[in-house]
């Protein structure tokens, strides 16, 4: 992922402090605070229950920083970024089995971290033992995931032989379509921390020492070099992570939080990267990535639906007003089966779609811990 100037939240969610009911880890114990600055990534205790946990974290550096919590193997069980100097953002996540694990902080939003062991004790249920509703919400979301996942190998493959024969025109006519569904379930794709930054890394944002793969190089490729001699070797590398991840995201386990936290993640992705140009800077097919972001999110909340309706409708009233006022705004930019191109936009264009996903982030941003409350 790239590195980003507005303050936005992912795949753990970030909710607003003082709304709703105590979550399970502020009821024993309460919320884990973490000091992160520049050099240190100070974690209040470095033990938590089994069940759900919360973290408080305050930047108290100078540069903008990430916080995650990483089970074996780097695979990421929650996270909170872009968290800019001085601020405070909350991240619940639900951890049902004990074990080691690590925290990390990342200064600049680059580089492995600031990294500190972290024990969970005892052994929880999930939640989706005990819930129906959270039960089912996990396995309608999942089988979104699964089929998304199927239909991204199948359009990944189709660009990649677009490539592979030096056939320009249509490898970069199926570049945006293919990368919808990759955009649709980001959030399950960016808990594979080793996968992320070779399909989706930009150049500028890529740790030191790591080659720039994946779908970004191949835009450059396409846009503004020119096919390169290792651009076929890319295109086989981008479509075997690719396979790789459909097969990782059959097996992952979610959680309902992830859900809410996933829902919010995406429209973050939107607001700072998409909205700006930043993602597709070759291409300026942004339009595209920022739909299929909307889709994923929908989806996400779709999925709960029945839980948000039982113990928040007036949320859910929201939500469903504010997906339509973005949906309305981005139907004014399409172009045929796709969209404008980015640098089609006028100033007014960007500032209504920043407006209509930031009203939406709000209401969001409570979702989690409307799961987290039962």
């Amino acid at each position: 992922m790239s590195t980003r100037t507005a303050v936005v939240v992912t795949l753990a969610a970030v909710v607003l402090t003082g709304c709703g009911t105590a979550t399970p880890s502020e009821k024993s114990g309460g919320a884990i605070a973490v000091s992160a600055s520049d050099d240190k990534c100070e974690v209040a205790r470095g033990t938590a229950d089994a069940g759900t946990i919360t973290f408080e974290v305050t930047n108290k550096g100078s540069r903008v920083t990430e916080f995650y919590l990483y089970a074996e193997g780097d695979r990421i069980m929650g996270e909170v970024e872009n968290v800019t100097p001085g601020l405070t953002r909350r991240l619940i996540i639900e951890v049902t089995d004990s074990g080691k694990y690590e925290t990390a902080c990342k200064p600049g939003m680059q580089g492995k971290g600031i990294r500190d062991a972290f024990t969970v004790t005892g052994d929880a249920k999930k939640s989706t033992d005990e819930n129906e509703q959270l039960a089912e919400a996990t396995k309608s979301y999942q089988r979104y995931v699964n089929s998304q996942a199927g239909a991204l190998v199948d359009k990944t493959k189709e660009f990649t032989t677009a490539v592979k024969d030096g056939d320009v025109d249509k490898a970069k006519a199926l570049f945006p379509v293919s990368r919808i569904y990759w955009e649709r379930i980001e959030p399950v794709a960016e808990s594979f921390g080793d996968l992320d930054p070779k399909v989706d890394g930009r150049e500028d944002a890529l740790d030191p020492g790591m080659a720039f793969t994946g779908y970004h190089r191949l835009e450059k490729d396409l846009w503004t070099t020119g096919l390169q001699p290792d651009s076929n070797a890319i295109a086989d590398q981008l479509q075997s992570d690719i396979e790789d991840l459909a097969a990782r995201a059959k097996t992952v386990e979610l959680t309902p939080l992830q859900l809410a936290n996933g829902a919010k993640e995406l429209l973050d992705e939107v607001a700072t990267g998409k909205i700006t140009g930043e993602e597709d800077r070759y291409s300026h097919t942004d339009l595209w990535d920022f739909r299929s972001n909307v889709d994923g999110s929908q989806a996400a909340i779709a999925a709960l639906r029945p839980v948000i309706e039982d113990r928040d409708p007036k949320l859910l009233t929201t939500l469903d007003e504010r997906f339509a006022a973005v949906d309305a705004v981005l139907e004014k930019h399409r172009a045929g089966d796709g969209f404008k191109l980015y640098t089609e936009l006028t100033p007014a264009d960007i500032k209504e779609m920043s407006e209509a996903v930031d009203a939406l982030g709000e209401p969001i941003s409570q979702v989690a811990e409307v799961v987290a409350g039962q």
